[in-house]
């Protein structure tokens, strides 16, 4: 599993930044008609194809098997609703959210690529109904996952990279720092940098 995971929210976001050397983006889209979600993937999925990184397309598991995506991300609420035989039958890998240990055990009994813990810190990208989770969680989420890879997300800086893998992750999923940042293309790189020392 690549150790830096950017999550993006627009397909020229990701147009920008997957050339700076990112190998894994999450695509997450929101408020966008279908039409409009359906030509962001498909295009998503070319440009990510020409610069061998890996697309992984968050919610639209449908779109997803529809436009021959090989890799969706899915939140619990997905969980009720994706059809994951029809994934495997696809080939399609998947990780997908948690947040407290009920929701780990449920999310490990479907052999997931990866599980998500956030928010490790305080996050400005969403309401949440959880609280920072905290590098204790991180060492006790990677124990219960065992070979399962674990993705820290949430609130997290290049400074704050080495705590998160010493507690255990196996890569970081980055959002609002780099979303945020002055220069996002040079931020990346730093990213990078960090995850690759």
């Amino acid at each position: 599993m690549e150790r830096f995971y950017l999550v993006t929210g627009h397909v020229e976001r990701l147009e920008r930044l997957v050339p700076q050397g990112v190998k894994l983006v999450q695509l997450r889209l929101k408020d966008m008609s279908e039409h409009d979600i359906r030509c962001q993937i498909a295009r998503a999925r070319d440009f990510c194809a020409a610069h061998d990184a890996q697309l992984v397309v968050n919610d639209y598991w449908q779109v997803a098997l529809d436009l021959e995506c090989g890799f969706v991300h899915l939140g619990q609420e997905d969980m009720d609703t994706a059809d994951f035989a029809a994934l495997r039958r696809a080939g399609i890998r998947f990780g997908l959210s948690t947040h407290d240990e009920a929701e780990l055990d449920r999310a490990l009994t479907l052999d997931p690529d990866y599980v998500a813990l956030g928010p490790v810190y305080p996050t400005l990208l969403k309401k949440m109904k959880w609280g920072p989770q905290g590098l204790e969680r991180v060492t006790r989420w990677k124990a219960l996952a065992g070979a399962t890879p674990l993705v820290a997300i949430g609130g997290l800086t290049p400074d704050r990279a080495p705590g998160v893998f010493a507690a255990g992750a196996d890569s970081v999923a980055v959002v609002t720092d780099i979303q945020q940042a002055a220069d996002p293309e040079a931020r990346t790189r730093e990213w990078l940098r960090e995850c690759n020392a």
